[in-house]
């Protein structure tokens, strides 16, 4: 038995939560990478006796429409499925319950759910450092209780999983926060080499196509010049509007 991590995680938060439960089980782990829009996920195939991580994260309370669209490209065969979404602290809201009908509809059988804690991607100051040691022993934790559940016998005929959302899932919102680049931009082309939505132009690296960018912030986050930027004002005041949501720290959870 293999680990195949399928994760769609630009700024890097939700694969450290994947590489954290998948180290637990110490298997072989191979990666499929959906931020990379040159992969053609039509021709993945899972091996039936390999056990899938499939973790995305939650954008404004559901899965990313580019990670949602090539995950259901892929054959899941039969193979068991565990899926994580993560969030910044605020709330997931039917994020989970939409990865868990991709998941089947891809013909993976899911046997297990996570919802766990990252820093939020576009306000640093919720959720900050996180996931952090007491994530990880948290987390490490519900790894555990997966793996019992795999090695079980009759993980064949698990019963439906109880997931929290809503179907229909929630409208998704649009894309409001579309990165930009300073003078301080030396044309080095990384960001549009690394955009999972293929946004940016090496023709114009100043600007992101509004049409094209899932305000990922993979760009703010990977430029080495720190020279890609998002509209200040708009980002205070989307911070005022979660804060009360984010006060409190909030837990990882298991579904199982």
């Amino acid at each position: 038995m293999e680990v195949s991590q399928i994760v769609f995680s630009p700024t890097g938060g939700t694969q450290k939560v994947a590489d954290i439960i998948t180290a637990e089980w110490e298997k072989p782990v191979s990666r499929i990478d959906l931020t990379n829009p040159k992969n053609d996920y039509s021709a993945l195939n899972i091996s039936q006796d390999d056990i899938a991580v499939i973790a995305v994260p939650s954008f404004g309370g559901r899965v990313p429409a580019l990670a949602a669209e090539r995950l259901g490209k892929i054959n899941g065969n039969q193979a068991r499925c565990v899926i994580i979404c993560v969030y910044g602290n605020r709330a997931y809201e039917d994020t989970l319950i939409e990865l868990y009908d991709i998941a089947e509809q891809s013909n993976f059988k899911v046997i297990a759910a996570i919802s766990a804690i990252a820093e939020h991607s576009i306000i640093h100051q919720y959720a900050a450092g996180r996931p952090d040691s007491m994530d990880r022993d948290e987390l490490c934790g519900l790894a555990e209780k997966i793996y019992e559940k795999i090695k079980a016998a009759d993980t064949a005929s698990t019963s439906v999983l109880q997931i929290p959302g809503n179907r229909p899932y929630k409208k998704a919102g649009g894309v409001g926060l579309v990165p930009k680049a300073d003078k301080k931009c030396n044309g080095c082309g990384l960001c549009a080499e690394q955009c999972p939505a293929e946004a940016i132009s090496r023709d114009n690296l100043k600007i992101s196509d509004g049409k094209k960018c899932i305000s990922c912030m993979r760009c703010v986050v990977n430029c080495p010049q720190s020279a890609r930027k998002v509209n200040g004002t708009m980002v205070s005041v989307a911070a005022l509007a979660i804060k009360k949501a984010c006060s409190e720290r909030k837990n990882n959870e298991l579904f199982i």
